[in-house]
């Protein structure tokens, strides 16, 4: 499928122009320090309609290992940005065609403690979407195509407490139990896209072993 981004985008497209660090996180994002770092929110119209790519990191990383993440890593210095980094980073992940990507957007950026990275998330829509998968396993485990309904049910969505006593959302779609930084993004992506549907948020379950 080829085009203009659809109507469903474009309350998110609009609101991302105005968007705080703070809107999209609790915590303040550091002046300096830190790891420069990037990753593409992808956006297209796959068979089960509206969706996103994510992946699913390897069990043998340093950081976030066996997390669901967005595609994305840290900046190299052939890098002309986080747009670049976004989709060099993506390409190398999961194969897909850059060619067919349709930048959007970029929405402040966040911090993420545990690995110390400053994460500019890159809003893009599919124009022409691409075949992917796993193109290394040493640094990703599986790639998904995860469709918007899927997040939005009800029964997909709680909260989890990490062993360090911090509750946030959590999702769990098909094969990926999805938490953490990339958890707290879509959920507040969610919302200001208007996509969100009233959940139980008095649900909150324990992070289960090995996550």
């Amino acid at each position: 499928m080829s085009g203009s981004p659809p109507e469903w985008l474009a309350r998110l497209v609009g609101a991302s122009t105005s968007l705080t660090a703070r809107d999209l996180s609790r915590l303040d994002t550091p002046a300096t320090g830190g790891r420069e770092s990037a990753v593409l929110i992808l956006f297209g119209e796959g068979p089960q309609g509206p969706d996103v790519l994510l992946i699913e990191r390897s069990r043998d990383l340093k950081h976030h290992p066996g997390q669901a993440a967005f595609p994305g890593g840290g900046a190299e210095p052939g890098d002309d940005g986080p747009v670049s980094t976004a989709l060099r980073e993506a390409t190398e992940e999961t194969g897909l065609d850059p060619a067919g990507v349709e930048v959007l957007g970029v929405l402040p950026t966040l911090w993420v403690p545990p690995s110390d990275n400053r994460v500019t998330p890159v809003l893009a829509w599919w124009r022409e979407p691409s075949a992917v998968s796993v193109v290394d396993t040493s640094e990703v485990a599986a790639v998904a195509r995860v469709p918007i309904a899927a997040l939005v049910e009800p029964a997909n969505r709680f909260r989890v407490r990490h062993r360090s006593g911090h509750i946030g959302a959590a999702f769990d779609v098909g094969e990926l139990f999805v938490w953490g930084f990339t958890a707290g993004l879509l959920d507040r992506l969610l919302e200001v896209a208007g996509w969100a549907v009233p959940w139980d948020g008095r649900d909150v379950r324990d992070l289960p072993p090995g996550r």
